[in-house]
């Protein structure tokens, strides 16, 4: 088990500096969806050797964004280069992991009757081509038993490689995709959402595993978990509504948020959203349909006012 997220393993992970040269830049990246814009001219640098996070709240369009960084989505505008020269951009998600980009997803999916090492040995033949040709022998897949091993040994599963798949529990199959994504090797790793669901004991494993296989590669993840964030991650990316929002250091975005990047407080009277704007937060506008102390004010007499919602006096 591995130990939890303190401060002084935040900032051993923020001390560590990642080369200046990007492995992986996005430049101008949107993507619509009839209209709307769920990636808005997002730009990108991701430092090789580094653990970047993608935070932000729900649909801020982390997962999209990912799903464009490899291939699942293309982007109604902008590039996406790998390795300084590579376009990513118009490649297929097998063409884009044959040159280093591996990622996780947020649900799971994995044969439930086939075991982890039977996953892994799959996931390793998938690249030879021998992973196609089913009508072959199990002996042809002999040769990646003692690599599948020892990917599980590293994600902590040598204990259930024989074991059904959906036998496991729920953070042991999210550590089984793991070391299905590191079976391809990859110089990018992208993991969304890894601790989503997980139990503390699950998260600190987690926490651990990201940690070990971090050495030689570069990871990009989506995570909501800010202990987690604070832990692995070297830059950070906020996101809303499509648009980057700040970058840096965690500390630099935790403790000393730039005022211009503060959001607006959007101000709330009953859910009217065309209230006068000197409307106080406790006092309901002349229009308010709700019933309270303040009824007075109000044009609407206690027999035609509902009695929902009392958003008001909130």
């Amino acid at each position: 088990m591995g130990a939890g997220p303190t401060g002084s393993a935040g900032s051993a992970a923020q001390a560590a500096s990642p080369p200046a040269g990007p492995v992986l830049r996005a430049r101008g990246l949107v993507r619509e969806f009839r209209g709307f814009r769920a990636v808005d001219g997002v730009d990108l640098d991701v430092a090789e050797g580094s653990v970047h996070a993608l935070v932000g709240p729900n649909g801020a369009g982390k997962t999209t964004l990912f799903n464009l960084l490899t291939g699942f989505l293309k982007p109604t505008a902008g590039s996406v280069v790998i390795d300084g020269h590579r376009e990513l951009v118009g490649r297929s998600p097998e063409a884009i992991s044959r040159l280093g980009v591996a990622r996780s997803f947020q649900i799971t999916s994995l044969f439930t009757d086939l075991t982890p090492q039977q996953h892994v040995e799959l996931a390793l033949a998938g690249p030879t081509g021998l992973g196609w040709r089913f009508w072959r022998s199990d002996r042809a897949l002999e040769r990646f038993a003692a690599p599948a091993a020892e990917l599980l040994d590293r994600v902590g599963l040598a204990g259930h490689a024989g074991v059904p798949a959906g036998s496991l529990s729920y953070g042991r199959k999210r550590a089984l995709e793991l070391a299905l994504a590191l079976a391809m090797d990859p110089k990018v790793l992208l993991l969304d959402e890894p601790t989503a669901g997980m139990g503390v004991e699950d998260v600190d494993r987690t926490i651990e595993l990201v940690r070990t296989i971090r050495a030689g590669r570069t990871v990009v993840m989506v995570e909501h978990n800010m202990n987690v964030v604070a832990s692995l991650a070297d830059q950070v990316t906020v996101l809303q509504h499509g648009k980057v929002l700040v970058e840096g250091a965690y500390a630099e975005i935790r403790h000393d948020p730039p005022r211009h990047h503060r959001l607006p407080r959007r101000r709330r009277c009953c859910a009217l959203r065309d209230c006068p704007p000197g409307t106080a937060r406790r006092r309901r506008c002349a229009r308010c349909p709700c019933r309270s102390t303040r009824a007075r004010s109000s044009p609407w007499s206690a027999a035609t006012a509902p009695a929902r919602p009392r958003c008001c006096a909130a």
